[in-house]
């Protein structure tokens, strides 16, 4: 319960609307993750397909799929800040991608995403957030374990 005696829901904030936090420890690099999330192959799991060709703090986006938005802090290999909604949204969240290690094989990327509308919307997020994360998962531990068999034949 809140100061003014009201119930808040989970993920509701006091003046964020709803948000919604999902992170995942790959054994990756934070130069590999960075290269991956911002590769078009990366970019297209979590903002679709685009046509710039490198994140830059200001530059405003549309995908095919209808996710807009601008890029507001661009710190490599750390930290993506930016506006993101869909297409049918009243007005955009903030979403903030982190990549956290303290070892240089283990990256913890880390999606927060705020200012959400509803209950509804910050779940349909979390699902959206876990699928991108298992993806991301499964793309660079195959990309990994494909360039380490390349290795073993050269």
């Amino acid at each position: 319960m809140n100061k003014t005696g009201n119930v808040r829901l989970v993920g509701q904030t006091a003046s964020a609307g709803f948000q919604i936090g999902i992170r995942r420890t790959l054994p990756i690099s934070p130069e590999q993750a960075w290269a991956f999330l911002t590769s078009s192959e990366g970019l297209k799991l979590w903002i679709g397909t685009v046509s710039f060709r490198k994140l830059k703090e200001g530059e405003t986006f549309i995908s095919e799929e209808g996710i807009t938005g601008q890029f507001r802090v661009v710190k490599p290999p750390r930290q993506i800040r930016l506006k993101w909604g869909k297409t049918g949204w009243d007005k955009p969240s903030t979403l903030q991608i982190r990549l956290l290690s303290d070892k240089p094989d283990r990256t913890t990327i880390s999606f927060h995403q705020e200012n959400l509308d509803h209950p509804g919307t910050r779940e349909q997020m979390k699902l959206h957030w876990e699928d991108v994360l298992n993806a991301v998962r499964e793309k660079t531990s195959y990309s990994l374990k494909h360039n380490e068999e390349m290795n073993t034949y050269e």
